[in-house]
Formats: C-alpha cells, sequence, structure tokens
C-alpha cells in the first residue's frame, strides 16, 4: 500500500463565522490535493471557532447539518477525505465532536470528545462515551479523538489495540502546555505504535493562546512534519511498511501483561 499523505490544517480559521471557514476549508483543500494529500484535518472546533462563549449553542448542527453537507461537498470536489472539528448538536445535548468524510464524500465516522478540559468545556459541553471510533481510509484504519483524549494513555492504547494505524486528533493547546505537541504525542505514538496526527489552532482567541505546534508523529517516535507556531499547512506520510517495520521492532503491544493491570480500572 502507498503512504497516506496527510495535509495538517493549523488554523484557528474565524471564529463565529463558519460560512468564511468553510472557505478556508475549500482553499485548504484544494491546495492539500494539489500537492498529493489524500487526507485533511483540521483543529478542533474548526467550523465555528473554539473560544465562542454561547456561540457554542448557537451555532452547533447536527452531524448531517448544512455544514456537514457543505464539508462533504468540498472533500468530493477535491477528491480529498476531510476530518473537521465543530459543535454537535443532538437533540438537547451539544458534544465537542470530529467528523470524518471520505473523497467522495461519504460520512466514514463521527467521533465525540470523551474527556472534557476545564471550566469552559465542561459548561458548553456533553461528553461522548464511545472511546475508540474507526474508519478505514487508503488501506488504514483511521481512529479519531480529540485535544485531551490523548494525553490519557490509556485512551490511546485503546485504540492500539482495536487496530488504529493512524490517530487524527484536532486540538486547540494553548500556552503553557506546549510539552503535550513537543513530547507527549511522539512518545503517544511510539508507545503504541501508530502514527498521530495532531492538529491545533495557532495564535490568540478569547482567553486563550494556542500555541500551534502541530504535528504527525510517527510509530518510531519521529516527526514526519512539524509545524510552528503560526497559520501553515503542512504535510506527512503515514507510510504503512514504516508501521508494519515498527511494529515488528518494537514489541510493547506483544509484551504486555495485561493479567497485572486489573487493577488499575
Amino acid at each position: 500500500m502507498p503512504p497516506l499523505r496527510t495535509a495538517l490544517l493549523q488554523s484557528s480559521g474565524h471564529p463565529g463565522d463558519p460560512a468564511r471557514n468553510l472557505k478556508a476549508l475549500d482553499a485548504a483543500a484544494e491546495r492539500a490535493a494539489a500537492d498529493g494529500a489524500g487526507l485533511l484535518v483540521t483543529s478542533e472546533m474548526f467550523l465555528t471557532g473554539y473560544a465562542i462563549g454561547d456561540g457554542v449553542h448557537r451555532l452547533a448542527e447536527p452531524a448531517d447539518g448544512p455544514s456537514g453537507r457543505a464539508v462533504a461537498e468540498i472533500a468530493a470536489e477535491h477528491g480529498i477525505a476531510v476530518l473537521y472539528g465543530y459543535p454537535e448538536r443532538a437533540g438537547q445535548a451539544v458534544h465537542n465532536s470530529a467528523r470524518l468524510v471520505g473523497p467522495d464524500g461519504t460520512p466514514l465516522a463521527n467521533y465525540r470528545k470523551t474527556h472534557l478540559f476545564g471550566c469552559f468545556e465542561n459548561d458548553w459541553f456533553t461528553p461522548g462515551d464511545t472511546p475508540v471510533v474507526q474508519a478505514e481510509l487508503g488501506g488504514l484504519t483511521i481512529g479519531i479523538m480529540i485535544c485531551y483524549d490523548v494525553e490519557f494513555p490509556e485512551n490511546v492504547r485503546a485504540h492500539a489495540l482495536a487496530g488504529t494505524d493512524l490517530l487524527l486528533v484536532p486540538t486547540a493547546q494553548m500556552h503553557p502546555f506546549q510539552f503535550v505537541a513537543e513530547s507527549l504525542v511522539p512518545v503517544r505514538a511510539f508507545e503504541s505504535q501508530m502514527y498521530i496526527a495532531y492538529v491545533n489552532r495557532s495564535g490568540p482567541e478569547g482567553e486563550f493562546d494556542f500555541i500551534g505546534l502541530s504535528c504527525l508523529a510517527g510509530p518510531d517516535g519521529t516527526m514526519r512534519a512539524r509545524a510552528g507556531r503560526s497559520e501553515e499547512l503542512v504535510l506527512g506520510d503515514a507510510d504503512p511498511r514504516l508501521l508494519a517495520t515498527s511494529r515488528r521492532i518494537n514489541t510493547y503491544l506483544r509484551d504486555r501483561r495485561p493479567g497485572l493491570y486489573g487493577s488499575l480500572g
């Protein structure tokens, strides 16, 4: 199988303006597809903005709402799969969600953030309760998390045991937590033997200062792509051959002794 070229759109877009964010997504999808990418990943809450207060509920839509259909049209027009963050309305609840659509616009997966961070998220969102959500794309098993979720090793290990090859993590990581992007994410990729695409917002927004540093971390713990601090589109390859070689050499998953860990539940 050829590598899956993955584009990371590091951007805070235009908070509070989904229409402008869809235009920005369209332009990024066109550029990424022209550079040979088969997958474009955005930051957390890209469609609406993150620090938008009551705009979270006002701009929330069902997964198959107008914005979701617009993203599907963008994906199909440019022939590229898209993973985007948005506030999802489900009945009376609003979830911090990420949705993956295929290169023909077909919905592939929808994930609701399970671990909410801080007062802001707990005030505005209802947590999801499905830790492992997956889809198949380009011969790889794709998993989805959002931001804080990846900081729990049990979460990532659950994906590893379920066969995830490439974990997509749209995020809104702010100062002073840059060590997560710099150190924790590549360690997670190494210890659970997978690729992790960690895609952040950038710059000031409301009370937050987003630190960028989006990356594609490989199963060998090295950076296959790394962004700086400002808005940027970076590309890297998730290579099934490197993944297979790394899993053969690194025996973490084979050497586990689950019987010893029961008390950790």
